[in-house]
């Protein structure tokens, strides 16, 4: 259904909102609750009946659902004081009073006239992206159809992460075929990241370029080329897609991470101290790990039904645990509240279910924590850090083939990732219970050179390396795995680490007695 008032259109189906055909930056629970009161804008709609619809029944601070109405508001250009659209009743609650009409989603708006100047919109409170249609280079014009595929294939997936704001195509394919400044493409579509490309193809091979602009800055945060045979057209079309958006999603959170720290702190609202928590947590420490948590919590009493904000406290809280930089004993529960939260407040979020499925793990529930990531994946099927994790689970469930399959997915899908230590960590463990030492050893040196306190491929280079028969390497891999975890020893492998099979625990065990562990 589409609603149209005043010069805004609101899609329900494409859950879109947009002014003269230029899309809004809205979070999710602010469109259900302009939805919600623009259907039964016939009727006061009361707090509570909003708190049900919108939160679920979940308690909710009056801050909170001031500031989604506030949100609201200046969504579809009202504001608190005029309230022309929606309107507060003193004890009652809201209604939407404006004039609206409704048409059917399979009508169309009438086509944006290009020629026209666009007004310049201000940057939403979230960060937006564009993806330009990529040039076709081939000369060909019967070629368009694939660099055009690959244009909407991104934005597509792009789409899947739900805290970043994507243009839809209909507006971004306006400028297919002109020569436009990307200044100029910001300004008109109000958005902050540009993705453009070309498509170059001869014979029976293709060359895709794409970079990702910080239109903001000026400045480039992410290029790269794929060369590729076509044996499959639409095959390369899918993996390179699936190359593309896996490569820029942690570059757009490091990008709004360092714009976070340059805030002052009394500014920061919650997406802002959700950014510079995935920075602390990003470096795989002790100290980060803590200052990540302190971070989330703050997000959280600003936004207690924050799911991506309570999906990370969770996995935060579990990764630190599974550190052995907390007791896990008291950490299971304080992560599965926030991870239970987290799911609650968005079941649409894949951070929620991999903070649940992060908990489920060491609960021993290994069939829902495995349930948990594939929803997760299924929600955000790019999401390199749910498929490592995802890997670690298969790896202790036994499943070490599909487990090492997992880590190196996460790899190839990002591997300019902050976290493509641990992804190597979680590959180093697969190749160890595989009984490939050798390999084991080599994945588990190339974490540590990414990050040289990374516990867990301590962990593993020291049990590879007692299986190996090298006591050198084992002296220094034991000497190294104390140093950065110094309360590790046999009863804590045994007490901590959920392995499903006894002789998958038996084997790592062996490994590091041999490399002179007690």
């Amino acid at each position: 259904m589409q609603f149209l008032f005043r010069d805004h259109l609101l899609d329900t189906d494409r859950r879109e909102l947009s002014r003269e055909q230029v899309p809004i930056a809205v979070e999710p629970q602010v469109f259900d609750l302009v939805v919600h009161l623009m259907q039964n804008r016939d009727r006061v709609v009361s707090k509570d009946e909003l708190i049900d619809k919108i939160w679920h029944g979940r308690s909710v601070s009056e801050s909170t659902l001031t500031s989604r109405i506030n949100a609201a508001r200046k969504a579809i250009g009202d504001d608190g004081a005029s309230q022309t659209l929606i309107r507060t009743i003193t004890r009652k609650g809201f209604r939407f009073v404006g004039d609206v009409q409704t048409q059917s989603a399979a009508v169309a708006p009438e086509p944006v006239r290009i020629a026209q100047p666009q007004a310049a919109f201000a940057l939403p409170e979230r960060p937006a992206i564009a993806v330009l249609p990529f040039t076709n280079m081939s000369g060909e014009a019967g070629q368009d159809y694939f660099s055009d595929g690959i244009s909407e294939d991104i934005i597509t997936a792009l789409s899947k992460l739900r805290w970043f704001f994507v243009v839809a195509r209909n507006s971004s394919f306006v400028y297919k075929g002109r020569a436009v400044h990307i200044q100029e493409v910001a300004r008109e579509l109000g958005v902050r990241y540009v993705v453009e490309g070309s498509v170059r193809r001869s014979g029976e091979r293709v060359r895709i370029s794409a970079q990702l602009n910080d239109v903001s800055t000026g400045s480039h945060l992410w290029a790269e080329r794929y060369d590729r045979e076509l044996a499959d057209i639409f095959a390369v079309q899918d993996e390179i897609t699936e190359a593309i958006v896996a490569a820029i999603e942690p570059q757009l959170y490091a990008a709004e991470s360092f714009r976070a720290q340059q805030k002052p702190p009394g500014s920061l609202d919650a997406w802002d101290l959700v950014m510079r928590a995935l920075s602390h947590y990003w470096r795989s420490t002790r100290e980060g790990n803590a200052a990540a948590q302190r971070l989330l919590e703050q997000a959280v009493a600003i936004d207690p039904a924050y799911g991506k904000a309570l999906g990370l406290l969770a996995t935060s809280h579990m990764f630190g645990a599974h550190m052995g930089w907390a007791d896990m004993a008291a950490t299971i529960p304080v992560a599965e509240r926030a991870a239970l939260a987290a799911v609650e407040a968005d079941r649409e979020d894949a951070w929620a279910h991999h903070g649940l499925a992060y908990t489920y793990l060491f609960r021993r529930r290994f069939d829902d924590a495995l349930a948990e990531f594939e929803l997760a994946l299924r929600l955000n099927p790019n999401f390199a850090m749910a498929h490592a994790f995802h890997g670690v689970t298969l790896c202790y469930a036994g499943r070490w083939q599909d487990g090492d399959a997992a880590a190196r997915r996460a790899l190839r899908l990002s591997p300019r990732d902050p976290l493509a230590a641990i992804y190597c960590g979680v590959a180093a463990y697969a190749r160890f219970v595989g009984r490939d030492y050798e390999g084991a050893a080599q994945m588990a040196r190339e974490s540590l050179r990414q990050r040289a306190d990374f516990v867990g491929a301590h962990r593993v280079l020291t049990a590879a390396a007692g299986m190996l028969g090298d006591p050198a390497l084992a002296a220094s891999a034991l000497e190294n795995l104390r140093r950065a975890q110094p309360e590790v020893s046999l009863e804590w492998i045994t007490r901590e680490l959920p392995m499903l099979r006894d002789e998958d625990r038996t084997h790592y065990l062996e490994g590091l007695r041999r490399a002179g562990m007690t």
